[in-house]
């Protein structure tokens, strides 16, 4: 998708921090805050656009992807006539290749060239006034959605108060010590009735405890299983545990390049395809790859846990892309996703509905998360 050239006047990457009060719990470890990488494009009509950098593991690693973006990433574009997203993507990925090598760092730079394809996407869509999600190919705005990050303990209140807020559909993180799990799993179930429940392992078991765990998880209806083995586990292990259960797979927020995701497209092991727009690709990258889930057969559920603008992207990608899928919505608190996500924020009936203001349609209020900001 081209368009007349542009020149990239400014870049910059902005760090935040939300403290939480009640941390976020996964089975393999817990976050104490919620950070936040935005990044700012200005071209050099004055159009301004928008991404956000995957920033939540490890603890410090927010601040770091904010540098990778400032001191490396922007002089590589700044001054640069620019015709389309894709062509920096693919430039700024060639560029570092060998850098994120020597390093041993090719995960932080993929999510800062993410969060500048995001945002040069919101430019690309301003300047044609056009919303991403019809430059994308999509034909309606509104899309299904799930609330997620739903803790082990406090389940069932945090349940309630995602269904109060408009939510129908619902995922639970397990994991944990069976009873534990069991015990989460009756109360959400009884909460939605026969409707959506999923269940997200976050990678917990080896193959051997994940087989164990299917009898019990298979008495509860589920939508899906997510990652109930490491992403990286040997793909006879994935085809194996797809043979042993009745529950419909899910994966994809950890796997980075057109290979990977090849690999599963092409396979019948994995039902639901999740890649995460601000982790690896932007939307360059993940609407390519959320096409070909679709042509497969398959749904595209798009990944996200972090700030607004990231979540609004993914919400353009899914309903650009069109299908069955959900968009994921972080059950837990969080104003630097709420102040910054637009109509993702307004919930209702298990749906949401984006508007025809031109890219991500939003000019975020940075001045309302201000008090967060650490670099």
């Amino acid at each position: 998708m081209s368009s007349p050239k542009f020149v990239v006047r400014n870049v910059q990457a902005f760090v935040y921090r939300y403290p939480l009060s009640t941390p976020v719990v996964t089975s393999f470890g817990r976050m104490l805050d919620r950070p936040a990488v935005f990044v700012r494009i200005e071209d050099g009509d004055g159009h301004v656009g928008w991404g956000e950098v995957w920033a939540n593991f490890p603890a410090p690693g927010a601040e770091h992807r904010g540098r990778i973006v400032n001191d490396i990433l922007a002089p590589m574009i700044e001054g640069a006539a620019v015709e389309s997203p894709q062509d920096v993507f693919e430039q700024l990925t060639q560029r570092t290749a060998v850098l994120a090598l020597q390093c041993g760092e090719p995960g932080p730079f993929a999510q800062a060239i993410s969060g500048i394809d995001i945002a040069l996407w919101d430019l690309h869509g301003k300047r044609r006034g056009l919303p991403l999600w019809r430059m994308l190919g999509g034909e309606q705005p509104t899309i299904r959605v799930y609330a997620s990050g739903i803790n082990p303990t406090g389940s069932k209140a945090m349940a309630e108060a995602a269904l109060a807020r408009g939510h129908r559909a619902l995922k639970l993180k397990i994991g944990f010590d069976v009873p534990t799990d069991r015990a989460n799993l009756d109360a959400l179930r009884g909460l939605v009735g026969s409707g959506f429940l999923a269940v997200d392992a976050n990678q917990a078991w080896s193959l051997e405890q994940a087989l164990a765990q299917m009898p019990m998880l298979e008495d509860f209806n589920l939508g899906w299983l997510e990652e109930p083995i490491r992403a990286d586990c040997p793909w006879p292990q994935w085809q194996a545990l797809r043979k042993a259960t009745r529950v419909p797979l899910a994966a994809g927020e950890n796997l980075a390049g057109h290979p990977a995701f090849a690999q599963v497209i092409e396979n019948d092991v994995l039902t639901f395809v999740q890649p995460d727009v601000a982790k690896w690709g932007g939307v360059t990258g993940c609407v390519e790859v959320a096409r070909k889930v679709r042509t497969a057969g398959k749904t595209y559920c798009p990944h996200y846990l972090g700030g607004g603008i990231g979540l609004l992207a993914s919400a353009h990608l899914l309903a650009g892309v069109g299908g069955d899928g959900l968009l994921e919505i972080d059950a837990n608190n969080n104003p630097l996703r709420d102040n910054l996500c637009g109509p993702v924020a307004q919930v209702i009936a298990g749906t949401v509905t984006l508007t025809e203001l031109p890219g991500l349609g939003i000019a975020p209020d940075m001045a309302a998360i201000e008090s967060y900001r650490t670099s």
